[in-house]
């Protein structure tokens, strides 16, 4: 798919319900722009999928939708099997619905953990000591993210901490990030993530900023049972659990920092 067809991949994700964010085409496309597949039928688009691969260690699939006219027909089958095709040797990542995991683990993915949509309601006063994310340099922002992403993705960073609309926040331990957290425009409200941070009342702060930038917006957070500690903050300032996935990779857990991690930064692609 090029730039275009992601946009149609999310707009049927939106028709699923997992409420993309506005500008995620361009974002994800960047990520990886030859990691996007559509099943093409006679001319009408009737599937789609996601491989991303990060770097040649790691990748992460989603965005495995075929329309609901179509399915039960095979269509499904060769999206996937053109993914994995495209993810080679890599240990493969994704968050799938519960329901689905026996049939991941036919494809040779074993689960890891879960994560946790939560919903709130934006709103509170900032905090003191934060500053805006576009005053700390990038080469920064990239060598924090790297402690807990399990690869480089510098190509979805640019893209994602600038998107239009977005709320990006950090916290400065001398000349270095001790935390930083983005909150992007949704189809409907605000995603909050990544949000990573050393501590959890670094973390805490960072969720404060943000809200506060989106008062009486719907705001929405995916934790992650890797860092327990993500769903205590979705609690401790009153969202209320949505739904669940279940994050599974082929070749058991990357390296990373998930005591960092208080946020995914999307189900979509990691």
């Amino acid at each position: 798919m090029d730039e275009n067809g992601v946009g149609l991949a999310l707009e049927w994700a939106a028709a699923e319900g997992w409420n993309p964010g506005r500008h995620d085409a361009s974002c994800f496309y960047a990520a990886d722009p030859y990691g996007f597949f559509l099943a093409d039928l006679d001319g009408e688009p009737v599937g789609c999928i996601s491989a991303v691969a990060y770097d040649a260690a790691f990748g992460f699939l989603g965005l495995y939708i075929v329309k609901p006219p179509y399915r039960g027909r095979g269509f499904g089958l060769k999206l996937w099997d053109t993914a994995m095709a495209y993810m080679g040797t890599r240990n493969v990542g994704l968050d799938g619905v519960v329901a689905q995991q026996d049939n991941y683990k036919k494809s040779g993915f074993k689960l890891a953990y879960r994560n946790m949509r939560y919903q709130g309601t934006g709103g509170g006063a900032e905090p003191a000591g934060l500053v805006e994310l576009s005053s700390v340099g990038f080469d920064e922002i990239c060598r924090y993210d790297a402690t807990v992403f399990p690869a480089p993705r510098a190509r979805l960073l640019r893209r994602w901490i600038d998107q239009p609309g977005a709320v990006a926040l950090g916290v400065l331990s001398g000349q270095s990030l001790a935390g930083y957290g983005v909150a992007r425009p949704s189809r409907t409200g605000f995603r909050i993530g990544p949000l990573f941070a050393d501590a959890a009342h670094i973390a805490g702060a960072l969720f404060e900023g943000l809200s506060s930038r989106l008062r009486g917006e719907p705001i929405f957070l995916d934790t992650t049972e890797a860092n327990p500690r993500s769903a205590d903050l979705a609690q401790r300032y009153g969202m209320e659990p949505m739904f669940e996935t279940a994050r599974m990779y082929t070749d058991g857990i990357p390296a990373g920092r998930s005591d960092r991690c208080f946020g995914l930064t999307s189900l979509e692609i990691g």
